[in-house]
């Protein structure tokens, strides 16, 4: 597997915001967006041993599988392999692509994070994170309709350009559609604000 980067640190996102995991950012992306802060074609080809001995080194047993997008390299046996070592696996994809090999039902956590335009293709997704862009509020709409397995897992995350005065017109209009759709809830990007990877 080519991995762009294996870490240890809070999640800073979603559901799960403010656990510590062991993060696993497998390389290359089938969507490419402009605003992803990841290098998609750098990496390191590692074995699914080597990945899982590396992970087993850190005191936490959660484990996010993330990309890039972790569904074009995830393999049965390397979910089978970290639940072997203990691992609860958490993996965050976009949504269109399947999970090979029955994966869906063995993933402990799927985090569904679609991107502008997509409707998600998976058939399970414990949480739905959606990058919030308030040029495009039909979209967010349209995913509301989504079903995910839990009634409480739907976020809205503001998305960051990296220009802070749309930045700040962004996280405001993201609010006021929070506020307004009570299903939503705000997932902000703790580990950027704490300053942690």
């Amino acid at each position: 597997m080519k991995v762009n980067e294996l870490f240890y640190s809070l999640q800073g996102e979603g559901h799960f915001a403010g656990t510590p995991a062991t993060f696993v950012r497998l390389s290359g992306c089938n969507l490419q967006c402009d605003f992803c802060d990841t290098r998609h074609t750098t990496g390191t080809e590692m074995s699914e041993e080597e990945i899982v001995a590396e992970a087993s080194r850190y005191p936490a047993r959660h484990v996010v599988v993330t990309g890039g997008e972790p569904a074009l390299q995830l393999t049965p046996s390397f979910i089978g392999r970290l639940h072997d070592a203990g691992m609860f696996v958490q993996i965050e994809t976009n949504g269109t692509l399947p999970l090979a090999g029955g994966m869906e039902g063995t993933v402990d956590w799927i985090t569904c994070s679609p991107k502008y335009g997509m409707i998600p293709e998976i058939q399970r997704m414990d949480e739905l994170k959606v990058v919030f862009d308030h040029t495009h509020p039909e979209y967010i709409s349209r995913l509301g309709q989504v079903q995910t397995c839990h009634e409480d897992t739907y976020y809205l995350q503001p998305c960051d350009r990296g220009e802070r005065d749309w930045n700040m017109v962004n996280l405001k209009a993201c609010i006021r559609y929070i506020m307004e759709h009570p299903k939503w809830r705000l997932s902000l990007q703790t580990h950027k604000i704490l300053g942690i990877r």
